[in-house]
């Protein structure tokens, strides 16, 4: 029995249609499993500056909640992802080996996830997060 180019009767259900996959799925898969490396403080801009805003607000109600994609960009094609993220470690861990988990971590969630191959995980440590540094999260003044 021959398959018919033009026909769908020939076709498998699951190679009946497309799939599209969008950046921000990418990156939020990417985020999430960045943050469950241990040594990653936070994701994105390491500016204490910044991250005290993100903390403002993220505890005002009604407010737009911290994304999980922060800092995590990612280019996606139809079978293959690249993926630049921007992470803030903690003091005395090896930059080296939470790298290595994170690019880890997140190459084996996007590939499950998504199907697609992850080609590069480019890795920028902006800011190590001191053991004397608050956590940057103000008191609400909101009950």
């Amino acid at each position: 029995m021959t398959e018919s180019a033009s026909g769908s009767h020939g076709k498998a259900p699951a190679d009946r249609g497309r799939t599209t996959i969008a950046d921000g799925v990418v990156e939020k898969i990417a985020g999430l499993a960045a943050r469950e490396v241990v040594g990653v403080h936070a994701m994105g801009s390491g500016s204490g500056l910044s991250r005290t805003f993100g903390a403002v607000r993220d505890r005002v109600p009604g407010a737009q909640r911290a994304s999980v994609s922060r800092g995590v960009k990612a280019e996606v094609g139809e079978v293959q992802t690249a993926l630049d993220l921007e992470i803030v470690v903690e003091y005395g861990v090896s930059i080296r080996e939470v790298a290595r988990a994170v690019r880890e971590n997140v190459i084996s969630a996007v590939e499950r996830m998504t199907g697609l191959e992850v080609v590069e995980v480019n890795i920028a440590v902006s800011d190590v997060k001191l053991p004397d540094e608050e956590d940057e999260e103000p008191e609400s003044r909101l009950q």
